[in-house]
């Protein structure tokens, strides 16, 4: 998400660039809505940032205030009607709505309001719903505000959020802050964005992280500041940093690039291995690979060259198209894996077949040893808070020891890093961090979502 309120400044064009600077984040379709003190303007479409956008699509935005998003759909279809922000009704404006994360109390939220939303499928538009019917109640000067503050405690689950009417951004984060949201300061106004990366391109200051249960509002005098839930314990996930954010973002303050170079270190120390290359699965296994090698004192190079023209895999929505995306996305450098003795770095094997085709690939291009080395310890438990894992029968390691792993992906060796000793690697372990996926303990109840399948509603 980014979002942006600036006076005479083209804030369409500075959020189109903040999510280009975000596109890591979502592949499937990109918004941005627009106010210009009357009216709020939505336009919104299946695709990457550059496919939705361009001048001709970008001109209509005109105001000092847009909130724009990229999205990863964890749940509800990939469709036009789940692609954000989205708007509604309500108050004497409406008001559009942005959402990153995975509300967990759906059903809940649905009968107490009585919810039918048609098409629409996703989380989000229970979130901008169960708001709208509040605000329709109270259209004053800050009936937005108050709405969402009467109603966001009633929400469970990761919910960094930004909302906007004509004359206010409004940014909003889960009282455990799942999902990082931070405040930017630029010449003549303020931006809100999931990532400090997306700051840089706009040469904005970072000001600081919105805090966990915090809400932001920015209008025409400043920045307000409100606590509206009880103080509890962080829980970021954990996997911000060892593969979602993008590698030159701060998280807890700490740059996470470093971070993923301090795991590859911790790797080399816990699991040594004699070879004659260390090579990246690239992009997210680059730093591990580059501190394995430092610390290893193994030479580092390049076995596989990426296709930059194909996104995440991981993020792909079915497992058919993660599939096919692996040839496309990588293409083994033969000359360099020949004949060589290879540590290959990954963060994480999440259902395993995408390990297994690389492995493949190394092997047919003449790799002599291929030893596995994974900067987080095993995936083992589904994600309730905003990715995508799919259910726990889908994980290779719920099922399956370290060495039936590495005899399916078909490794020669295969070792995870510890948990204590990736915790560590952030520098941020006073923090806190949520890694229910890596041992099961969920920082909040799950039962429903678990019920229904993964959200599935």
């Amino acid at each position: 998400m980014f979002g942006v309120y600036a006076s005479n400044t083209p804030t369409a064009s500075l959020t189109y660039l903040g999510l280009f600077a975000l596109q890591h984040r979502g592949q499937e379709s990109a918004g941005i809505a627009s106010s210009n003190g009357e009216t709020i303007t939505v336009i919104k479409d299946l695709g990457l940032v550059s496919q939705v956008f361009d001048e001709r699509r970008l001109s209509p935005l005109q105001g000092h205030l847009t909130i724009g998003h990229v999205r990863y759909s964890t749940t509800g279809d990939n469709v036009w009607e789940n692609s954000q922000p989205i708007y509604r009704e309500g108050g004497a404006c409406g008001f559009a709505l942005a959402h990153n994360g995975n509300i967990t109390n759906v059903r809940r939220l649905m009968e107490s309001h009585n919810l039918n939303l048609g098409k629409a499928t996703s989380d989000t538009d229970i979130l901008a719903e169960v708001i709208g019917q509040e605000y329709e109640e109270a259209p004053d000067a800050r009936g937005l505000e108050r709405a969402i503050e009467k109603k966001i405690p009633q929400v469970e689950g990761a919910f960094s959020t930004l909302v906007m009417d004509d004359s206010r951004l409004i940014g909003v984060r889960d009282p455990r802050g799942f999902r990082p949201l931070c405040l930017g300061r630029i010449e003549k106004g303020w931006v809100l964005a999931s990532e400090t990366c997306a700051l840089d391109i706009l040469d904005a200051a970072f000001v600081r992280e919105i805090a966990p249960g915090e809400m932001i509002v920015i209008d025409a005098q400043g920045v307000h500041s409100y606590q509206i839930f009880p103080p509890t314990d962080p829980h970021l996930c954990v996997f911000e940093f060892v593969y979602f954010a993008r590698p030159d973002s701060q998280l807890y303050g700490i740059n996470v690039y470093q971070a993923r170079s301090r795991m590859g270190e911790a790797l080399a120390t816990q699991a040594a291995v004699e070879a004659d290359l260390v090579m990246p699965v690239p992009e997210s296994g680059v730093p591990a690979a580059q501190g394995f090698s430092k610390r290893s004192g193994i030479p580092y190079g390049e076995g596989l060259v990426k296709n930059r023209y194909v996104g995440r895999t991981f993020i792909a929505p079915t497992q058919e198209l993660r599939d096919r995306s692996i040839r496309m996305k990588l293409n083994p450098l033969v000359e360099n894996v020949r004949g060589k003795r290879l540590v290959v770095v990954d963060d994480s094997i999440v259902r395993g077949s995408t390990t297994r085709r690389i492995v493949a690939l190394l092997r047919a291009s003449g790799a002599k040893e291929v030893h596995l080395r994974i900067s987080s310890p095993p995936y083992r438990w589904p994600c309730y808070f905003g990715m995508d894992t799919g259910r726990r029968g889908e994980l290779v390691a719920a099922s399956l020891s370290v060495e039936e792993i590495q005899q399916y992906v078909g490794a020669d060796t295969l070792a995870y890093l510890e948990k204590d000793r990736m915790l560590e690697a952030t520098s941020a372990t006073e923090q806190g961090f949520c890694t229910a996926c890596l041992d099961g303990n969920y920082p909040l109840d799950v039962s429903e979502a678990i019920k229904k399948d993964g959200l599935e509603f």
